[in-house]
């Protein structure tokens, strides 16, 4: 999907709004359908499903928010939340409906560029299983067919809850992952109202796979958010 061709579905209702995403990405070769409603943009993933989504969130007939959890209802296609909202709850709120991304407004066409290309890479994993058995990080490497991590060819001792933690981000890379979400993957729905099972984890996590912990490069935080993992690029 990052090749160019790719279709972009824009749910924006500024018109200066739209013109700049739309300039900035047909220039990079993508095309570009758009809507200017919450009501338009459900309707067009029917007509014209896109390879990813751009999605604002004070639409004229309802909130971005809603139209992410209706979209993941039926479709797994990218989604980057694009608003100027840039609260902390907002992020997680948008997050945990579903989105794979946030950016908030102003923002550079660079800075799009590479979340949409993180976004379709993520995508492209998750549709091809075979290309998901392992995952290189500088020196890290993970093994899901082994079951086995290993940093500088040493194997890497891990507890079932840090594998499962790491097994995660993997999966996801690139992607940030809110503390409801962690939470619900690798504890279970139940224990969603208990960050401090992330932090605690993420910590010991980090001691063995960071060369600097208390500088991590490869699970960074976001901060009030949740975390992502770095997919290299």
């Amino acid at each position: 999907m990052s090749a160019p061709g790719a279709l972009v579905l824009v749910v924006e209702d500024e018109p200066q709004m739209r013109r700049f995403i739309r300039a900035s990405l047909t220039s990079h070769g993508y095309r570009i359908v758009e809507a200017a409603s919450a009501a338009e943009a459900v309707a067009l993933m029917t007509t014209q499903p896109p390879d990813l989504v751009l999605l604002d969130l004070g639409l004229p007939d309802g909130d971005g928010i809603d139209v992410a959890k209706r979209l993941r209802e039926w479709s797994r296609v990218p989604i980057i939340v694009l608003s100027a909202r840039g609260r902390e709850d907002d992020k997680v709120a948008a997050l945990d409906a579903g989105a794979d991304d946030y950016l908030t407004k102003p923002f550079g066409v660079n800075e799009l560029l590479a979340r949409m290309r993180v976004a379709e890479r993520h995508a492209e994993a998750a549709a091809s299983p075979t290309a998901a058995q392992a995952l290189k990080i500088g020196d890290l490497e993970l093994d899901f067919v082994r079951r086995e991590v290993t940093r500088g060819g040493e194997v890497v001792h891990l507890t079932p809850i840090e594998y499962k933690l790491l097994a995660l981000f993997a999966r996801h890379a690139g992607r940030v992952l809110t503390h409801r979400q962690i939470l619900k993957e690798v504890w279970g729905p139940m224990c969603a109202s208990h960050p401090h099972y992330v932090r605690v984890h993420m910590a010991e996590l980090r001691k063995k796979i960071e060369a600097t912990p208390s500088r991590p490069r490869i699970l960074v935080t976001e901060p009030g958010v949740g975390y992502r993992l770095r997919d290299g690029s």
